[in-house]
């Protein structure tokens, strides 16, 4: 009976420890130092990684957006999106709102009605940024996504392996990790 008890505390203590290191791999901090206004402009979203199953559903069917972030007068962000759904271009634009140190953000999600947190990650400004965001889509259904922008539509290999390496270390595994290729219907600012 002692020997029974000693394995439970044991598969006990690993799945605790194991709860700790998966929280652990998905800790994200924003870029120090960011400069939100050297953040603003087009990016075009060039790679995605998440763990929800509509991603996994639906990621060979994405392709690249653009999206247009402009600042918003307390301070936020308005990212304004351009997307490919059923060969016609739709835009969705969602407010970020400050919630922290510079690069952290938070949004309602109008398709699921949670609150999501959003931060910059990394970036140079200048040809490549990684964003990663948190948040629910229902009870017990925590979803995380890794963003890729890229200031054109052809990231360099070295920037798509940045990208690789960042998702990993938020936890995705390689399937979860997509680069979406071009459609040049929806990829034109519109002014």
């Amino acid at each position: 009976m002692a020997a029974l008890h000693t394995l439970w505390m044991g598969l006990v203590l690993l799945g605790v420890l194991g709860v700790l290191q998966t929280q652990a791999e998905g800790q994200v901090s924003p870029q120090p130092n960011f400069q939100q206004d050297k953040f603003l402009g087009r990016w075009f979203t060039s790679g995605l990684a998440s763990n929800s199953s509509w991603f996994r559903e639906k990621k060979a069917t994405l392709f690249m957006s653009l999206t247009v972030v402009a600042p918003t007068a307390d301070g936020g962000l308005n990212l304004t999106n351009t997307f490919l759904r059923k060969d016609q271009c739709e835009t969705l634009t969602l407010l970020l709102r400050p919630a922290g140190a510079p690069g952290s953000y938070s949004y309602m999600s109008p398709h699921w009605g949670s609150t999501r947190a959003v931060w910059v990650v990394d970036t140079d400004y200048e040809s490549y940024a990684l964003l990663c965001s948190s948040g629910t889509k229902g009870p017990g259904q925590d979803v995380h996504m890794a963003t890729l922008y890229s200031r054109t539509q052809t990231p360099s290999a070295e920037v798509k392996e940045k990208f690789t390496t960042f998702a990993r270390t938020q936890g995705f595994t390689e399937d979860a990790v997509v680069f979406l290729p071009k459609d040049d219907k929806c990829l034109v600012e519109h002014r």
